[in-house]
């Protein structure tokens, strides 16, 4: 290849738009639209060298497996290793989850990932007045180690990798799997998964916090010390970016809010007294992979890049793994419509392709049905489907980072570093990502983001098929996923059972003792996890860190 001086690359451009660019712009003028990325940046026309003039091969995007890890952190992308299918499952009871994820696994899935229900995400009991009517309705039901002894049985945990997504009540569910596992005979070391266990975003995005962000940090440490020393294949948190951009976020707001969460955690736990390259091997991400396919290619290559120089340069990081961002991606759940719903199939599928180009490590699908119900089987099977086909015979897998040196790309990558770097200085000048929630920083930007969206929608400068385009006015024939009416009144036996049947006198001295570990300074794993052997209950355990911790109240600052 020539490589032209920058004069050389002007001059061809302004003779093509004189010679071909103008005359044709005469005869057909450009459509009537605004040209933007879903983040509503604007898109030129044409890109060239002269937009990534400034980029250097070697010092920005550099070989896979290399530093700062743009183009991937595996020398050999998916011709090594075909990312993980991991479908995102949970509903009812822990029997009908355990029977839909022995039938995903049949079906060709490499990973389980778990949905919990609302009781369970806020530490609450099923059978507590503040939950009442949400039994099983977005998740499986977990209320103690039985539930978790059931949702597992007969699943292979020294074989798949588990991803759980859950935040306040993290270390106790946690714990619940370590408990199974301890009882079957597996080893914590031979355990591989993930958990989720991001509080900061639900601060800024979901809403699903139960105590300060201070204790909540505390919480998290805990996790991220007890898994380096006793769990070491396991990821003990997931920055999620996934609900920020849910939440209305643009792309580089996703991107920066979450490398911040992430930094905030590597910095909380070196003031633990951790070694950095002890515990960020183990750190892990989620993003969210939405409709504009080369923005959201951009955004997972930029991530990849920021961090590595994030832990290198900031945190002092030595070893190469410490630098590398392995990211799970969801498609978006907000792009999905109720309205013909088979729609979602073909979005799916381009979100998707999107986050395999970009390079993620583990995928899931959404399914065409989940605007209207928890998803049915046939609709799952068509969501992992689609991965299926990308994996094996869209061809996308066969070079690594395909489209790599695109100067769309490359220049799309370079503003997302740049709008993300912004970002960062304005966090900072809160003081941090604590002090900026308290201040309402991160929630004003996301409303005012989602805000002009759906303002886009209306006025119809962006097309939305099937809501503000090509509307049609036909029932919807999809088969929508039936429960197990009888769901909650096995559980709640279960529960009422569990609480009869322990050892209370015991269960009652493991809580006395955790009361003492979140009183005091020690790592509060151990206690959690005599809690849950004792059969304590989510909401018993939540209880006593309640009243530790106390609850938090956002007090938005306007």
């Amino acid at each position: 290849m020539v490589f032209e001086s920058k004069e050389a690359i002007q001059a061809a451009q302004a003779n093509w738009e004189q010679q071909c660019l103008w005359p044709t712009l005469e005869r057909a003028p450009e459509r009537d639209v605004r040209f933007m990325t879903t983040s509503s940046d604007p898109i030129e026309r044409l890109y060239t060298p002269l937009d990534i003039a400034e980029t250097s091969y070697t010092r920005d995007i550099a070989h896979p497996g290399e530093y700062p890890y743009t183009r991937g952190v595996h020398p050999t992308g998916y011709r090594g290793k075909v990312w993980t299918m991991r479908m995102f499952a949970g509903f009812g009871t822990a029997e009908e989850t355990n029977e839909r994820f022995k039938y995903l696994l049949s079906q060709g899935q490499t990973g389980l990932s778990i949905a919990f229900d609302m009781p369970t995400l806020y530490g609450r009991d099923t059978d507590h007045p503040l939950v009442e009517g949400e039994f099983g309705k977005c998740g499986v039901a977990i209320s103690s180690l039985a539930d978790m002894e059931i949702l597992l049985d007969g699943l292979p945990l020294d074989q798949i990798s588990t991803s759980m997504t859950i935040n306040s009540p993290a270390a106790i569910i946690w714990a619940m799997y370590l408990a199974v596992a301890e009882k079957r005979g597996v080893p914590w070391s031979k355990l591989r998964g993930t958990l989720q266990n991001d509080i900061l975003k639900e601060y800024i995005a979901q809403n699903e916090y139960i105590f300060p962000p201070e204790p909540s940090m505390r919480l998290v440490v805990d996790t991220i010390e007890f898994g380096s020393q006793h769990v070491p294949q396991w990821n003990p948190v997931s920055v999620s970016g996934y609900h920020i951009r849910e939440a209305g976020a643009t792309a580089a707001q996703e991107l920066a809010f979450t490398l911040a969460d992430g930094a905030a955690y590597v910095e909380a736990s070196i003031a633990r007294g951790l070694n950095v390259d002890d515990f960020a091997p183990r750190i892990s991400f989620f993003f969210n992979a939405h409709n504009d396919f080369f923005e959201e290619i951009a955004k997972y290559r930029a991530a990849r890049r920021i961090w590595a120089k994030l832990m290198r340069e900031t945190f002092g990081a030595k070893k190469d793994r410490s630098c590398w961002l392995r990211f799970h991606t969801q498609t978006a759940g907000c792009s999905l419509t109720a309205q013909q719903p088979e729609v979602n199939i073909v979005r799916t599928a381009i979100q998707a392709l999107a986050a395999v180009m970009g390079g993620t490590q583990s995928l899931h699908t959404n399914s065409m049905d989940e605007a209207l119900a928890l998803p049915s089987e046939k609709a799952v099977t068509i969501a992992l489907r689609t991965q299926q086909v990308i994996a094996g015979e869209s061809g996308v897998t066969n070079t690594v980072d395909p489209l790599g040196g695109s100067y769309f790309v490359e220049a799309q990558t370079n503003r997302m570093e740049r709008e993300a770097n912004a970002y960062f200085a304005a966090i900072r000048n809160y003081g941090g990502v604590i002090p900026a929630i308290r201040e309402g920083f991160f929630q004003r930007e996301i409303a005012d983001a989602a805000y002009r969206y759906q303002q886009e929608i209306d006025g119809k400068e962006r097309e939305f098929i099937g809501v503000n385009a090509y509307n049609v006015n036909t029932p919807i024939e999809i088969p929508i996923l039936a429960m197990d009416p009888e769901g909650e009144r096995k559980h709640l036996a279960r529960l009422n059972r569990v609480r009869a049947e322990r050892d209370n006198a015991l269960a009652q001295q493991r809580m006395a003792e955790l009361r003492v570990a979140a009183e005091g300074n020690e790592n509060t794993m151990p206690a959690i996890l005599n809690c849950v052997r004792a059969y304590c209950t989510v909401g018993e355990i939540c209880d006593v860190f309640r009243e530790v911790f106390g609850i938090y109240q956002e007090t938005m600052v306007v």
